[in-house]
């Protein structure tokens, strides 16, 4: 016979008032405004300043699309992918592909609406998406999934497949420059005032925040975003529920590349130009950033990224010569303050 189950009024109540609740760390956020801050008796012009922070967010936004996607897999997949940047590449000139396709006469990239334009973006966009998260797919069942949790491996093959990327790009493009100019209307600048802003940058600032949203979104309030991390913190109970959690990491995988080749496509035009050791030359950035934020947190990367585009504009006008390891002193600085990066992951 079963023991019936006594119940205190107000127990419930009490209980939840006793568990601790998670404050919201503000800090690292208000660390990008005293930078800014900090920054702008040392550039002197008040217009100077406004041009180099709006370009050093904008900057850190692209930065932010191409790392999330690697933030992603490694913070819900426990995957070191070092061949990030071969998903970057061939955004990047896949990007190229379609925008020379639409630079010919009638094509939306030489139209003078901007709507057309910004269509034009968006379809150069979408291909580099699709086009890197269809490598990403082959890329995690051929290269990773057979070294799933040997870090070691995952790193010394992920590097040969961007190796052998790299190379098999440089076949099918040519190892040359190729130019990726942004569509006639969002060439140029806007002047506020006495402020200059490029128009490339703030639809760059746009689709950062977009990504940002979203991966918080997906990640926070979703039910996939649930099950994704509770199959990371317990795999076989939430196997045992009949939920397959070897697709959804493949799903991630398969996201996080995407996200690298719409990165690729922002990072080119901003760039107005592409070669196919883009993705090698980004990846020192995109580590900086992820160990600045915090190995696998999607706001940490968010942060560092922010962090990193300003403090790259601010030192490249302020001091040129110190601008080649001005972020390096950032992150050793910062893992000075929090060794464990902006916002760790608490189950790291």
């Amino acid at each position: 016979m079963s023991t019936p189950s006594l119940s205190v009024p107000g127990s419930s109540a009490a209980a939840a008032e006793t568990v601790p609740q998670a404050r919201f760390d503000a800090i690292p956020l208000l660390l990008i405004v005293v930078l800014a801050l900090a920054a702008w008796p040392l550039v002197g012009s008040t217009s100077s300043w406004a041009t180099l922070t709006i370009a050093g967010l904008a900057m850190g936004l692209i930065i932010f699309v191409i790392a999330s996607g690697l933030t992603l897999v490694f913070g819900l997949m426990d995957v070191l992918n070092f061949g990030h940047g071969v998903f970057i590449a061939l955004g990047a000139f896949v990007a190229t592909t379609v925008m020379a396709a639409m630079n010919t006469a009638g094509g939306l990239a030489v139209s003078p609406s901007l709507a057309a334009n910004l269509a034009a973006v968006a379809v150069a966009a979408l291909a580099g998406i699709v086009s890197a998260a269809a490598l990403g797919l082959v890329f995690e069942r051929v290269l990773v999934r057979p070294v799933y949790g040997m870090h070691l491996k995952q790193i010394l093959i992920t590097m040969g497949g961007m190796i052998i990327g790299e190379e098999l790009i440089k076949l099918v493009w040519g190892p040359q420059m190729v130019p990726l100019q942004p569509p006639e209307s969002l060439r140029g600048a806007l002047v506020i005032g006495d402020v200059a802003v490029e128009k490339f940058r703030l639809v760059a600032v746009v689709v950062g925040l977009l990504v940002f949203a979203g991966l918080l979104w997906v990640l926070n309030r979703t039910k996939l975003g649930l099950l994704i991390r509770a199959g990371v913190q317990d795999r076989e109970m939430v196997e045992s529920l009949g939920y397959r959690i070897r697709r959804l990491f493949v799903a991630v995988f398969v996201a996080g590349s995407g996200l690298a080749g719409l990165g690729g496509v922002l990072w080119g035009l901003y760039q107005q130009s592409v070669v196919p050791q883009i993705g090698a030359q980004v990846n020192t950035l995109i580590f900086i950033v992820i160990i600045i934020g915090g190995l696998g947190s999607t706001l940490g990367c968010f942060a560092g990224a922010l962090l990193v585009g300003l403090m790259a504009n601010y030192c490249g006008f302020v001091a040129p010569k110190a601008a080649l390891f001005s972020n390096i002193a950032l992150m050793v600085a910062v893992l000075l303050w929090r060794p464990q990066g902006l916002y760790p992951v608490s189950h790291r």
